[in-house]
Order: structure tokens, then C-alpha cells, then sequence
């Protein structure tokens, strides 16, 4: 794209940026109550992250630790392991290059994860566990596909302390989620921004949560690059993770700010929003919004997840991508050529 339609479209981004932020603020609504599927149908319409109190699962008040070590007994569920606490991720790898990096998927029983979480909290074992496997690791979209058929979970013996569904939200949308996730972690593990294209219910059950939120029309602020991918491997010899390349593989786009949290790390035009969810908090988080998710350090925090697919049709995907930018995403190291992977 030649460099003055590349200024052009970057100078219009910037200013429907500014024209939405003017118009909306960063102000968020807070809700005492859950919604009901009318209002929480005109939320959707309006696209902006709320805050749901009083949204109640059997969850909140039966998973101690006690309880999940005896209700998962000696099953085995995948575990990500990072030596940083940064799954999915742009991390340094070999030749100092900057990669995609995915995590170590590790094997071990719920007593073995919490474990490791409070013994960790206390040490400086390099092994940070992160359980974060998404993708339905609750419930996937084949539970709701009318067959009558239940998906494979390895939380199976937890799945009757948590809806499959939200009621307000499944009315409002006219569909069942996607999937529905279960988060455990401590206050190491941090999510990389990114954004989504589902509408996300999220729930705090123990803990704390730490959003950093921009809406997209600031999707220009987070410098998308193109990574090369990789994931972290464990040493035979030494037992440390290190960064593995992966072959065959696309690169990935990601952005390359790593802590939007911290101040002057976007451009002065950018408005992030703070948002901390406490136990018992619910953020609705729309479409296509950009979030980087901190936990509160020295606890184990607990969050359930239920994404719903967002609706395709009309302008609202179009859009989506428009914000993100039509130029051709640069390389995130300056030294790669553009031979993509077929």
C-alpha cells in the first residue's frame, strides 16, 4: 500500500477513535442485578463491557480447594506451563527473535495444580501453572448441538455446580454458547491482549481479575505484528523449558505491547479502561474488545467463562476487521523476510 494511503487510513483511524471515545467516554455501567434478556439484548446492541452483580452459580460457594481435590479425585487434566507466566504470548526465543510462544501442556491431577500453585506463591520454582485450556474444557458446542450427544471433559465430575448456559444471555442471542471455561491461576500468570470475536460472560468465583480493556476503534494502538510460532519444550538434560520453533506453521498475528496496564506503553491517544472483578463480579465483555487480564498476586484465583458466538451477519464482523487495519501487517522481527508457510 503506497505510504500516503497508508498515513490516510491510519489518520481516519485515529480519528473514529477519538469520535467514539468522545461519544462514550470510559465511563462502564455497573449493574446490582442480572439483566434480563430484553436488557441484556439492548448491552449487546450497545457493545459496551458491563459489570453484572449477583450473577449466582453452585460454583461460588462450593469450590474450596478441599472440594475440587476430592469431587476431581486422581483424574489427570492439562495444565499450560510457562517459565514467565505468559501463555500465548510474544516472548524472546533463539537468535534474541521474538516468537508466538505457546505453552508446555503438562498432565496432572487437581490435588498436584493446587499444590503447585501455593507452593509456588512461596518459592521460586521457574515453573509457572496456569490452567487455562479454554476451547470448552467445561462444555463445547457439541453439547449444544441437539444430538444428544455430551462432549469429553476432563472437569466432568464439576460440571453440576455450573450452568451450561446463561439463561439472560442464550434468550437475548437466540443461540447456546460455544464453549464454557474454568480459569485457575495465581497472580504470575498473565493474559496477553487480544480480542475475541464471542460474547465473553465472565465470572470471578475466588480472587481477583484485573482487565485492561480498549474498545475496537483502538485496535490501531496495539502495533499487530506477524511472530513466528513456537512453544516451550521441557530439557531432557536440565528439566527447563526453553523456546522450540515450530515448522510448518504460520506466523501469527499478535500485538507487540506487552503490558498495556502500564503507564505510557500506548500511544497518548489511547484510552484503556481499568476494571477489577472481586468474587461474585461478572463482566460482559462484547466482541471484538481488547483485553489483557492480570490476577490478584498471592491467591489462587478462580473464573468461569461462557462464550457465545458473536452474530456474523450484517456490518458488525466487517467492521471488526476494518479496525483492525486493511494495510499488510509488518513483521515483528526486522530481519524476516515475507516467505509465508503454505
Amino acid at each position: 500500500m503506497p505510504s500516503a494511503s497508508l498515513s490516510s487510513q491510519r489518520a481516519s483511524l485515529r480519528w473514529l477513535s477519538n469520535e467514539y471515545f468522545e461519544q462514550n467516554g470510559d465511563n462502564i455501567e455497573i449493574l446490582e442485578n442480572p439483566p434480563s434478556s430484553l436488557e441484556f439484548s439492548r448491552l449487546v446492541h450497545i457493545s459496551r463491557p458491563v459489570v453484572i452483580k449477583g450473577l449466582k452459580v453452585p460454583a461460588s460457594t462450593l469450590w474450596s480447594d478441599e472440594y475440587l481435590i476430592d469431587r476431581m479425585g486422581a483424574r489427570q487434566i492439562s495444565i499450560a506451563v510457562t517459565p514467565n507466566g505468559l501463555a500465548d504470548a510474544v516472548t524472546v526465543g533463539p537468535d534474541d527473535q521474538f516468537f508466538f510462544v505457546e505453552p508446555l501442556l503438562d498432565k496432572m491431577t487437581m490435588a498436584e495444580f493446587l499444590s503447585n500453585i501455593s507452593t509456588n506463591l512461596m518459592s521460586n520454582n521457574e515453573d509457572i501453572c496456569y490452567l487455562q485450556s479454554q476451547n470448552g474444557n467445561l462444555y463445547s458446542g457439541d453439547d449444544f448441538a441437539g444430538q444428544g450427544i455430551q462432549s469429553f471433559s476432563e472437569f466432568e465430575p464439576l460440571r453440576s455446580d455450573v450452568p451450561s448456559e446463561i439463561a439472560f444471555c442464550t434468550e437475548a442471542l437466540g443461540r447456546s454458547p460455544d464453549a464454557v471455561n474454568l480459569w485457575i491461576g495465581d497472580g504470575r500468570s498473565v493474559t496477553s491482549i487480544h480480542s475475541d470475536p464471542y460474547e465473553n460472560i465472565y465470572t470471578v468465583l475466588r480472587g481477583a481479575k484485573h482487565f485492561t480493556l480498549l474498545p475496537p476503534t483502538e485496535g490501531w494502538c496495539l502495533n499487530e505484528c506477524r511472530f513466528p510460532h513456537a512453544s516451550y519444550q521441557r530439557c531432557s538434560k536440565t528439566g527447563k523449558l526453553f523456546v522450540q520453533p515450530s515448522e510448518g506453521v504460520d506466523n501469527i498475528r499478535w500485538s507487540s505491547v506487552s503490558s498495556p496496564h502500564i503507564t505510557g506503553a500506548l500511544p497518548q491517544e489511547a484510552h484503556p479502561i481499568h476494571i477489577t472483578l472481586g468474587p461474585g463480579d461478572t463482566l460482559y465483555l462484547p466482541a471484538g474488545w481488547w483485553h489483557h487480564v492480570r490476577q490478584l498476586p498471592g491467591a489462587t484465583t478462580i473464573a468461569l467463562n461462557w462464550w457465545y458466538d458473536m452474530e456474523m451477519r450484517g456490518m458488525s464482523w466487517v467492521m471488526l476487521s476494518f479496525l483492525r487495519g486493511i494495510n499488510e501487517v509488518p513483521f515483528g522481527n526486522t530481519d524476516e523476510d515475507d516467505d509465508e508457510v503454505e
